[in-house]
């Protein structure tokens, strides 16, 4: 007995009501998920493929849709080959086929080749700005190649006096049409001319000046505004100064990855910026002001008696400005570090000895408690006990 065969709308999971952007919205996913190529060797997942592509076939077209819902799998029983005796043959699945699978092979969605007007490719450029200008904003001059309309043929690419003609392969459409052997039966492909590379037009006698590319390359200078707040790595964008669209589209864009020369003394987190900065002993026992390096200049920095090293103080509003509002700005966070003299003259010496005798003697006791740990922890040897046992006598 014949596999009784699921409702077609059952398979994609949609209702009998569904339009047709919500029939391929189903038929992708399902298709993404049982394709063989990503189920190799599953025989299921294959047959659950067919099954979907061929309700997908039905519903998609208006008028095999209507036949099925008014007869059901009757209205395409008998027909040859197909999956489960459905006629693929003749079909254009290049457009489902093209948003699919192009995903799988890394490349995105394949698109058919079309004649309209398209945006140029975008360039890629670099700048380097020290660490302030990236804080604060600066405007930078790069120099770059750029293509504009060559004057000789107005883009044409035919030599003055000629005019490019109808491409024979395509017949002007810029795309040609393969149909192929699939498991499914005959699949018609649509892709880019091979002969006039989607343009629809040849070119016999090409233009002296640009070669039949229609463009000049030219080296220029542009100006790029680095906005205030940019980090390492982002970019700016330059509309309009990219590659020459074609078919009488927009240029594309010039993006510009600004690149942040490290500081010696700032690190940047965010908005936030920190350093260290050192301070004498002096100053971190008795407290006073300190000098602090910020991106806005030195300020002077009241620190409180007794401060020990590795203590972190927080300069408000002293950090990056915010991108996207220049006047909200970071913090500035600074580690204080007591520097420990390495050279002291005689009299530097004798008063530090001082201050040690006032504040509790800790050299004089250290010094005693390793004099008596030698004394008390010291081994006799066999001389001494020698003398001893004859003091005894």
């Amino acid at each position: 007995m014949a596999e009784q065969k699921r409702d077609y709308y059952e398979v994609l999971g949609i209702d009998r009501n569904a339009g047709e952007a919500e029939i391929k919205k189903a038929y992708r996913a399902l298709a993404k998920k049982y394709h063989p190529d990503m189920n190799p060797g599953d025989t299921e997942a294959e047959k659950k493929f067919k099954e979907a592509s061929e309700a997908y076939a039905i519903l998609s077209d208006e008028e095999k849709r209507r036949q099925y819902d008014q007869f059901g799998h009757a209205a395409f029983e008998g027909g040859a080959g197909g999956a489960g005796g459905f006629d693929f043959s003749g079909m254009d699945m290049s457009d489902i086929f093209g948003d699919i699978f192009g995903d799988f092979f890394g490349g995105g969605r394949r698109r058919s080749a079309s004649n309209g007007p398209m945006k140029g490719a975008n360039l890629r450029a670099a700048v380097r700005v020290t660490f302030e200008e990236a804080a604060f904003g600066c405007e930078k001059e790069i120099e770059i190649t750029l293509k504009d309309e060559c004057q000789t043929c107005h883009t044409t690419g035919a030599k003055p006096g000629t005019t490019p003609e109808t491409c024979g392969k395509c017949g002007g459409k810029g795309k040609v049409v393969y149909t192929q052997q699939s498991f499914l039966g005959m699949v018609q492909n649509v892709q880019t001319c091979p002969d006039c590379r989607g343009t629809g037009k040849i070119i016999k006698e090409k233009c002296p000046d640009c070669r039949g590319t229609g463009y000049i390359a030219s080296r220029k200078k542009i100006k790029v505004s680095i906005p205030a707040g940019i980090d390492d790595g982002q970019s700016v964008r330059i509309r309009d100064k990219g590659e020459p669209g074609t078919n009488g589209g927009p240029r594309g864009d010039l993006l510009v990855e600004v690149r942040v020369t490290r500081h010696p003394i700032f690190q940047r987190q965010d908005m936030n910026v920190y350093s260290t900065a050192p301070i004498s002993f002096a100053q971190a026992a008795l407290g006073g002001e300190v000098k602090i390096s910020t991106i806005d200049g030195d300020v002077l920095y009241e620190v409180k008696p007794g401060t020990q090293t590795d203590t972190r103080i927080r300069l408000k509003g002293k950090g990056i400005p915010s991108l996207r509002n220049k006047s909200i700005r970071g913090d500035h966070y600074v580690t204080l570090v007591v520097q420990v003299p390495t050279s002291l003259n005689a009299e530097a010496k004798e008063a530090l000895r001082k201050f040690d005798e006032a504040s509790g003697q800790s050299l004089k006791s250290q010094k005693s408690a390793a004099s008596g740990g030698e004394k008390h922890g010291k081994k006799k040897g066999f001389m001494d006990k020698l003398k001893e046992t004859l003091e005894d006598i």
